[in-house]
């Protein structure tokens, strides 16, 4: 691209980047976005004591994944237009998130590349749940689980798709793994800048509990689409209500369940924050 023309794209992605009203957007997809990891979080709380109970371990309407929040919102009085707010929102922070892909500057092509991808792969993630919630919105419905393993079953019915689905499984632990290390280094506190005193400390604490419990979760998501590829099983590949769902079976698992979903609560706090208080 030739300078002038690479100067004034600069200066428009700089320029939309600055606008007021898509940082208050993007807030506002920081914030929903935490609205709708609270909603999963109490889902898979529910989903625990009700194993605990020895009730049903999860599915129907009590998904513990985006589309089970959604509908969770769907079913309440002014749900519809929260669900629109939803969709603007994580829209924006995906139009913001492709913005700052664009203008990343790096001396170094390799690191410059990698945050480039990092950030339109952030971008993909709010667009594919904010179309979720659109659907919604406009008086459909949706079942991530379902759409998950229709993917699945047409990846593994393809010549090679085996291998593709190990690939996603794989890719989904590294971001898996990326949230564990997030936390544990408390790396989250580039993205946020809260007041020093009770506040800081409380981010911190919702931080490093909420990112280390969403990596968790979807480390067991990257593992149930390699389980799926290796028994040529699509209903395996389940994504986080699968994921979830099979933690309550394991020795212990209903514990583990709900500690997983305190700490998406907390996910869903520090996104809250991160509306409030996040560097934009």
């Amino acid at each position: 691209m030739p300078d002038n023309a690479r100067d004034a794209a600069d200066e428009a992605a700089g320029t939309a980047r600055d606008s007021t009203t898509l940082r208050f957007l993007a807030r506002t997809g920081h914030a929903v976005n935490g609205l709708l990891h609270i909603l999963i979080g109490g889902i898979a709380i529910s989903i625990a004591v009700s194993a605990l109970g020895g009730g049903s371990t999860g599915g129907g309407s009590n998904d513990a994944d985006q589309s089970g929040a959604l509908q969770t919102l769907a079913g309440t009085p002014g749900g519809i237009v929260v669900i629109w707010v939803v969709a603007v929102g994580l829209f924006a922070l995906a139009i913001w998130n492709l913005i700052a892909a664009f203008l990343v500057r790096n001396s170094e092509t390799r690191k410059r590349w990698s945050q480039r991808f990092t950030k339109v792969s952030i971008a993909v993630a709010y667009i594919t749940v904010g179309s979720t919630a659109l659907v919604f919105a406009l008086g459909g419905s949706t079942d991530s689980s379902q759409a998950s393993q229709g993917v699945t079953a047409t990846l593994l019915s393809s010549p090679g798709g085996v291998f593709v689905v190990i690939a996603i499984g794989l890719v989904i632990i590294g971001v898996g793994g990326f949230f564990v290390f997030k936390g544990v280094t408390q790396k989250f506190l580039e993205d946020i800048a809260p007041p020093s005193g009770g506040a800081k400390r409380t981010v911190v604490a919702v931080g490093v509990v909420g990112w280390v419990a969403k990596g968790v979760a979807l480390v067991v998501v990257g593992i149930l689409f390699i389980v799926a590829a290796a028994t040529h099983d699509p209903d395996k590949a389940s994504g986080m209500d699968g994921a979830l769902t099979a933690l309550a079976a394991l020795p212990f698992g209903v514990f583990i369940l709900f500690v997983i979903g305190v700490g998406l609560i907390a996910y869903g706090l520090f996104c809250g924050a991160r509306a409030r208080w996040g560097r934009m």
